[in-house]
């Protein structure tokens, strides 16, 4: 796995780095490495604290996790922790569902240890009519809501949309590339 370090508000020592890498070199085993499997860690320091986003990018999927703690290294160890649940939660869903999926072309699912979990169980299902509307009747309808996103039909493109909080705040907007036909 190839490793991009990246520091904002903070100088990546030797150290720094040796301790990142060696912290997710516990990764390595879950993915088939090639060039293609990258890591890159952005951390961040604040007044109290560090911020720390890992992202894993493979061929079919990404990997993403954020964790601020007042301990970097600690984040650190969440980031991982939390990276590796989210890897058996992927396995655990593609177990129950039989099917083959081409993920197993860059994760070496075999080296999870057997985990049962209900957490990821379906406990309720919606279906809605996304009404044609702006950003902006969206955002005044998740806010009436009280949730921190709402998916609906631009009116502008046609596309299906999803605006939402950000936690650092303002609002943003993930759009389908296809258009409704």
């Amino acid at each position: 796995m190839k490793y991009q370090i990246i520091g904002k508000n903070i100088d990546v020592t030797d150290a720094i780095r040796a301790a990142i890498e060696n912290k997710l070199g516990r990764m390595d085993k879950y993915f088939v490495i090639d060039d293609s499997v990258l890591c890159r860690a952005v951390v961040q320091s604040y007044k109290v604290g560090a911020k720390v986003e890992i992202t894993i990018f493979t061929k079919q999927m990404d990997f993403r996790t954020e964790v601020r703690n007042n301990d970097l290294y600690a984040a650190v160890d969440l980031a991982v922790d939390k990276l590796e649940d989210q890897m058996r939660k992927l396995k655990t869903r593609m177990d129950r569902t039989k099917e083959k999926m081409s993920l197993g072309k860059s994760i070496a699912f075999e080296n999870f240890e057997e985990e049962e979990s209900e957490d990821d169980e379906i406990v309720r299902t919606k279906s809605i009519y996304l009404e044609p509307m702006t950003l902006d009747e969206a955002i005044t309808r998740m806010q009436a809501l009280g949730h921190d996103f709402f998916v609906y039909l631009d009116s502008e493109d046609e596309r299906i949309s999803v605006a939402y909080e950000r936690l650092d705040g303002g609002y943003g907007i993930i759009q389908a590339e296809n258009k409704l036909k």
